[in-house]
């Protein structure tokens, strides 16, 4: 296997080339995702004015969102999720905007009162100092007394030998699952991915870094930021990052 300092694969390029064809499917569904989205963001539906997604993907917590009123601006690095948020967004106030999520800022014309950056996006960023950039760019972007919330997952202790194989979906067509690799300051994710054609089954591998973030770090990132907020236990086995600016 590749080291740590061997070029990885790019987020961009792992779900252009691998994942961003099958990432519905694997959330079990548009409508199933969405159900989801609007559980994990309940709090805020019909109560929020302008949101911000940030690696919104096809649209499963925006849409729920703009179902309930929001305007959202969701930004993502896949053309292919991109297209699948606009056709599920069709007449729903929603932006959808190909762009780098650490620039985001740039692309306000207002501050909005909720800014996400939900699934797992925040270990996809280059470096912690990337992270800790986001978490002060939200702080200033926000409107007095908003909420910027985020989900990531702690790869501090990954699991051990066989478990660290991890079925993710699987259908009479198609098999998903994924292999975690441990790196000093990464986690390298093989995802591995049958489709049956006609001839039988064939695979296909492709792999990326996320980071191992420390939550007590984050959790002083926040602070640094200027927000007031909290990590604790979030949906799918992820944590959840809550914090609210001041005003």
């Amino acid at each position: 296997m590749a080291g740590e300092g061997a070029r990885p694969t790019t987020v961009a390029e792992h779900y252009a080339n691998h994942l961003a064809s099958v990432y519905e499917w694997m959330a079990g569904g548009s409508e199933t995702a969405f159900a989801q989205g609007a559980a994990d963001v309940a709090a805020h539906l019909g109560r929020t004015r302008h949101a911000v997604d940030l690696g919104a993907g096809f649209g499963m917590h925006a849409i729920p969102l703009a179902r309930a009123g929001a305007r959202v601006l969701a930004l993502d690095e896949s053309e292919l999720l991109l297209a699948s948020l606009a056709r599920n967004g069709a007449g729903l106030p929603v932006q959808a905007l190909h762009a780098d999520l650490t620039g985001f800022a740039r692309h306000l014309s207002e501050r909005p009162d909720l800014i996400l950056c939900m699934g797992d996006t925040l270990t996809h960023l280059a470096s912690p100092e990337q992270v800790r950039q986001l978490l002060h760019d939200a702080a200033q972007a926000l409107a007095p007394g908003g909420t910027f919330l985020a989900t990531f997952r702690d790869y501090r202790r990954l699991p051990e030998r066989e478990a660290r194989f991890i079925p993710v979906r699987s259908d009479d067509h198609r098999i998903l699952s994924c292999f975690l690799e441990e790196l000093p300051a990464h986690v390298r994710v093989h995802d591995v991915l049958h489709e049956r054609a006609g001839d039988g089954w064939h695979m296909r591998v492709s792999s990326y870094l996320k980071l191992r973030l420390d939550p007590d770090h984050v959790s002083t990132w926040i602070a640094d930021a200027g927000l007031r907020g909290a990590i604790g236990p979030g949906p799918r086995g992820m944590l959840r990052l809550h914090a609210s600016a001041p005003g």
